[in-house]
């Protein structure tokens, strides 16, 4: 009898024990990102151990490329593979929530704490489908060096004064103003600050209008800036400016790591954007975290979500990478993260800045916006007759 006791309870004991190694088992989650570079790996690996550590839970991660990652979260969708948690660009996330393939979480989350304008790509008709992780926007990058070189003592407050100054620097080897040309993804980000300034906007969340007269002067004012100053891509013209050789450049804060490395621009100022018609408005970018609709772990999914969004872990976030930007949680703009100099200007800017308008066709509107735009840099149109064209293919949408 002893023995058949004894037995019993070590085969009670170890059901017990595969049913707790069961449920440890299943509260498992995945998340995809796009931190792909080592040390980045390691800031983001960081962050998931603690989480795990506080749930008691197991995060599979999986890192994606900016090249093909896209391509692979919509192969993952159709597939009905997607991860539980997913990252993704502000401009993405209107593509992916009318797709209808994001959970909606209105009930379960407070906006508030977040920036204003990083709020928009989080909503999509009456639902939220995602939150603002982190932030970055555009300043304008002046070579003090230059400009004190050329008899100016200060940099540019206004689109004139800016305009004034490039004439008389461009010259040589030497160039005024930096002019984003046929670059994709990157030419309609500059272009779209200079209309914002004018007091445009290319969508009303209804319509387009690209006709407008503040939408035809900002693509204008660009076009104007560039007869003094050199046309190329973000990365030679992140280059140029690093080598001393541009007086103005609008870029972001990943260009500060190059100006130091370069060691060649001696006297650099971080300033606005300049007043245009209206005060200057910079393009912000931003990343969000989104949960899939099809998950089984939906609870868990938005513990992970809220938790890499909480300010307290973002700010980390961004301290130790320094090219993500800055946190989206804005109770956290008293950190002591914010203390340089050049830091603050990129907060100050986040103050007027605007994301990429939200529309489910806004990769294809992109490339017309883009390749109009085009026209105009290289005199094949002028702004007016580019917007007016423009405008027309937006019926077709």
């Amino acid at each position: 009898m002893k023995k058949i006791l004894v037995v019993l309870l070590v085969a009670v004991g170890l059901l017990v024990s595969c049913g707790e190694k069961e449920n440890i088992d299943s509260k498992k989650i995945t998340f995809w990102h796009f931190w792909s570079e080592p040390y980045q790996r390691t800031v983001v690996d960081s962050l998931i151990k603690e989480f795990e550590k506080q749930e008691k839970v197991e995060v599979e991660v999986t890192e994606l490329s900016w090249g093909d990652g896209k391509v692979k979260l919509l192969a993952a969708f159709n597939s009905n593979t997607a991860p539980d948690v997913l990252e993704l660009g502000s401009d993405w996330v209107s593509q992916f929530s009318s797709a209808g393939v994001l959970t909606d979480i209105s009930n379960s989350v407070e906006m508030s704490k977040f920036l204003d304008f990083a709020q928009e790509p989080c909503r999509w008709e009456n639902g939220i489908y995602a939150l603002p992780w982190i932030v970055d926007t555009r300043v304008l990058f002046v070579n003090m060096d230059l400009l004190k070189a050329n008899g100016f003592e200060n940099p540019p407050t206004t689109y004139a004064e800016m305009l004034e100054m490039s004439k008389v620097i461009n010259k040589g080897d030497i160039y005024g103003f930096g002019i984003n040309g046929s670059d994709k993804h990157r030419l309609y980000k500059k272009v779209l600050s200079f209309i914002w300034s004018e007091g445009g906007s290319i969508y009303d969340g209804k319509n387009f209008q690209f006709d407008s007269p503040q939408v035809i002067a900002g693509v204008q004012k660009y076009k104007e800036l560039a007869q003094y100053g050199i046309v190329d891509t973000q990365k030679e013209l992140d280059n140029y400016f690093a080598k001393g050789r541009l007086a103005f450049w609008i870029s972001g804060s990943w260009l500060l790591k190059t100006v130091n490395e370069f060691a060649k621009v001696k006297d650099m100022k971080l300033v606005e954007i300049p007043d245009f018609s209206q005060k200057g408005i910079s393009f912000a970018g931003g990343e969000y975290l989104s949960i899939s609709k099809k998950s089984e772990n939906q609870e868990l999914a938005l513990k992970l979500v809220k938790f890499l969004t909480d300010g307290k872990n973002s700010v980390e976030f961004c301290r130790n990478i320094p090219e993500a930007g800055f946190p989206a949680d804005k109770e956290y703009y008293s950190s002591d993260f914010y203390d340089s100099e050049y830091k603050a200007v990129f907060a100050k800017q986040l103050e007027s800045s605007k994301m990429t308008p939200m529309h489910p066709k806004w990769l294809e509107v992109e490339e017309l916006f883009e390749g109009a735009v085009e026209q105009v840099l290289y005199d094949r149109m002028t702004s007016e007759q580019a917007m007016n064209d423009l405008q027309s293919k937006m019926k077709g949408l």
